[in-house]
């Protein structure tokens, strides 16, 4: 195996056949020692994070295989922290995709004139592009297509995608009796005939989730989910 990409939370390495081996860490996003999904840096570390976060993007993945979602998923070895996905190439330099219920975190501190707190929202779809040294900024469908990272017919699609799974994911918590209020997703371009597809992970560590007004980290959230499952 050669190590392609040593990320925050996962390393990458090409398996030579085709496919890649993501390496799942026990690191998670955030600042100041407080996790953050929205974070573009290493906050601090969890142990057993990894391993956590690879139980449950396999058992999301797995129910989106079943309806028919395109992802980059191919099989998990939990033991190993490690994912086989199929290659993907990314958008531009990469961006990523959140998909909110409630008014929270960055949308919050943006848009604090107009929103409240907790605001109910409608599936509100934002992509950023991932760029750290401009601290992941926002960006509109037009500025994606005049700078060439995604066309608009792609825009639409990534869009639709994203709803689509975040409602299968929040559906899923509600299951447990918790409730959604953002995720993040990254989106890639998968095979020959470069179809969109989900890739990353799902997990903890991308969404901010409530239980009886109460906020549920990420570990406990990977618990509550994968209990009798």
């Amino acid at each position: 195996m050669k190590l392609i990409y040593k990320g925050k939370t996962k390393d990458i390495y090409d398996l030579k056949n085709g496919n890649y081996l993501l390496k799942f860490k026990d690191d998670v996003t955030g600042e100041n020692g407080v996790f953050d999904p929205g974070a573009n840096k290493v906050g601090l570390t969890m142990e057993g994070a990894g391993k956590a976060a690879l139980c449950l993007t396999k058992f999301f993945f797995e129910k989106l295989h079943e309806r028919g979602v395109p992802t980059h998923y191919v099989e998990a070895d939990i033991e190993n922290s490690t994912m086989t996905v199929k290659k993907a190439t990314v958008f531009g330099q990469g961006v990523e995709v959140i998909c909110r219920y409630r008014a929270v975190g960055s949308f919050l501190r943006r848009y604090g004139l107009y929103a409240k707190e907790g605001q109910a929202l409608d599936a509100f779809v934002e992509v950023t592009l991932k760029d750290d040294d401009r601290n992941d900024p926002p960006i509109t469908e037009d500025a994606l297509d005049m700078l060439g990272i995604l066309s608009k017919s792609e825009y639409k699609v990534l869009k639709e995608l994203t709803k689509k799974i975040g409602n299968l994911v929040k559906e899923e918590l509600a299951r447990k009796g918790m409730e959604l209020y953002d995720i993040k997703f990254e989106f890639g371009r998968v095979g020959e005939d470069n179809q969109i597809a989900l890739i990353d992970e799902i997990s903890g560590g991308n969404m901010r989730a409530y239980k009886d007004n109460q906020y549920i980290e990420p570990l406990e959230l990977e618990r509550i989910m994968l209990e009798n499952d």
